[in-house]
C-alpha cells in the first residue's frame, strides 16, 4: 500500500498547484486583516497582482461591505457565509458570494473566498448537456413541419384569392418554428467549430454592420468603439465569434432604445482589451486556460431584471415581451466551444449593463 500511494503522489499537484487551478477568488488573511496571499482567480477578480495585494486590507479591497458583513469578517475567529453582495473592486461593482474559514491551528487567520455571480461557471457536460434532449425533440419536429408547410402553399394555389392570406400565415408560422428550432439544435451541438488567430475587432465591425443593415430604429443608437490597437490576435472560430456579438450587440440596442424610449439617447460601447498580468481563466478539460483578451458590450438600458440576473444564460430565460431566451443560451454556448468565458454585471453608478468576453490569446502571438 505504501508503495502504491508513494507512486501516485509522484504526480499529484501539490497544494499550490491546486490553489492556482481554482475558478473563484481565494485570498489568505492574517490576524490584522491583511492580505497574506491569493491565488489566480482572486488577482483577476480584484483587478491588480499578488504584489499589490498582499499588506492591504482585503475590507478596502471589496469595501465598502455591508455593517454586518465587515463586524462578522473582522472578527477573525468566526465563520461567516454571505450571500449575493454588491461590492465595488476598482471601478466597477461587482456581486459576489464570501465565505471566511478560521484556521484551527492560527488564531487569526481565515481563508476567504470569493465567487462572483454571473460569470459562467457550469462545467463540461453541465448546462449544454441538459440542451440535448431539447435538440432530439426539434430534430423529430422539423419532418412534421415541412409536410405542414408543404400542405399550405398546395392551400395557397387552390384557395380563393381571398384565404390566401390564411394560408400564407401558416407557412409564415412554420419558417418561425423552423428558425426557433435551427437554435435549439445549435445549442444542442456538442461539436465545436475549428478554432484559428483572428481579429476581435473585424469581428466587432462585423456585427455592429449586421445591427446598422437590419435598418429600423438600429440608426437612433449611438455606438462608440474603445478598442486597444495594440490587442493580439484571440484564439476563437470567427463565425461564431461574429454570431456571439452580433446576439449581444442586437440585445444591447434593444435595451438601450427599450430605456430611451425608442428615441435618441440609446448608446452602447464596445470596449476591447488585454487584462495584463495573471488574467482570468477558464478550466478545460482539467487544465487551466488563460483569457486574456477581454470585450466587452455595455449599454444605457435598465438592466437585467434582478429576478432573472442569475439565470439570463440559461435557455428559455428571457426578459423581453416576445423573446425565446435562446440567443444568451448560444452565446454562453459557442464561447465555452472556444474555451472562453462569458458573464454580465450592472454598473449602477455609470448606468450601465456590462456583458463580457474572456477569450484566449492565438499561440503564435503569445
Amino acid at each position: 500500500m505504501a508503495s502504491a500511494a508513494s507512486g501516485f503522489d509522484e504526480g499529484r499537484p501539490d497544494a499550490r498547484a491546486q490553489l492556482a487551478g481554482l475558478i473563484f477568488a481565494l485570498v489568505l488573511v492574517d490576524p490584522e486583516g491583511r492580505i497574506a496571499e491569493v491565488n489566480h482567480a482572486a488577482e483577476d477578480l480584484l483587478g491588480t497582482s499578488a504584489s499589490r495585494l498582499v499588506g492591504t486590507r482585503l475590507t478596502e479591497r471589496i469595501g465598502p461591505l455591508d455593517p454586518r458583513v465587515e463586524a462578522r469578517l473582522t472578527a477573525s475567529d468566526e465563520a461567516l457565509v454571505a450571500r449575493d453582495l454588491t461590492v465595488r473592486v476598482g471601478p466597477q461593482e461587482a456581486r459576489i458570494n464570501l465565505t471566511a474559514s478560521p484556521l484551527g491551528g492560527y488564531p487569526g487567520w481565515r481563508v476567504v473566498t470569493l465567487s462572483q455571480i454571473g460569470h459562467d461557471e457550469a462545467g463540461p457536460g453541465g448546462g449544454e448537456a441538459m440542451l440535448g434532449a431539447p435538440a432530439v425533440l426539434a430534430h423529430e419536429i422539423k419532418n412534421p413541419l415541412a409536410a405542414i408547410r408543404g400542405a399550405g402553399q398546395l392551400a395557397a394555389r387552390k384557395l380563393p384569392h381571398a384565404d390566401k392570406k390564411l394560408a400564407r400565415m401558416i407557412t409564415d408560422e412554420v419558417d418561425r418554428i423552423a428558425r426557433l428550432i435551427d437554435r435549439m439544435q445549435q445549442l444542442g451541438s456538442t461539436r465545436p467549430g475549428p478554432v484559428d488567430a483572428c481579429n476581435p475587432h473585424e469581428a466587432i465591425r462585423a456585427a455592429v454592420a449586421t445591427m446598422r443593415a437590419a435598418g429600423g430604429e438600429g440608426g437612433t443608437i449611438d455606438i462608440r468603439e474603445e478598442f486597444d490597437p495594440s490587442l493580439p490576435p484571440v484564439l476563437a472560430n470567427r463565425d461564431a465569434l461574429e454570431q456571439v456579438l452580433i446576439n449581444l450587440v442586437f440585445n444591447a440596442r434593444d435595451a438601450a432604445l427599450a430605456n430611451a424610449g425608442g428615441k435618441q439617447g440609446g448608446v452602447i460601447v464596445v470596449q476591447t482589451r488585454f487584462v495584463s498580468g495573471l488574467a482570468f481563466s477558464a478550466i478545460r478539460n482539467g487544465r487551466a486556460v488563460p483569457l486574456p483578451i477581454e470585450i466587452t458590450v455595455s449599454d444605457n438600458g435598465a438592466g437585467v431584471d434582478p429576478a432573472l440576473r442569475d439565470h439570463v444564460f440559461e435557455p428559455f430565460v428571457s426578459s423581453k415581451p416576445s423573446g425565446q431566451g435562446l440567443g444568451l443560451s448560444l452565446v454562453r454556448k459557442l464561447v465555452r466551444d472556444m474555451n472562453g468565458n462569458v458573464s454580465h454585471d450592472r454598473d449602477q453608478r455609470q448606468g450601465l449593463t456590462n456583458f463580457r468576453l474572456h477569450l484566449p490569446q492565438a499561440p503564435d502571438a503569445v
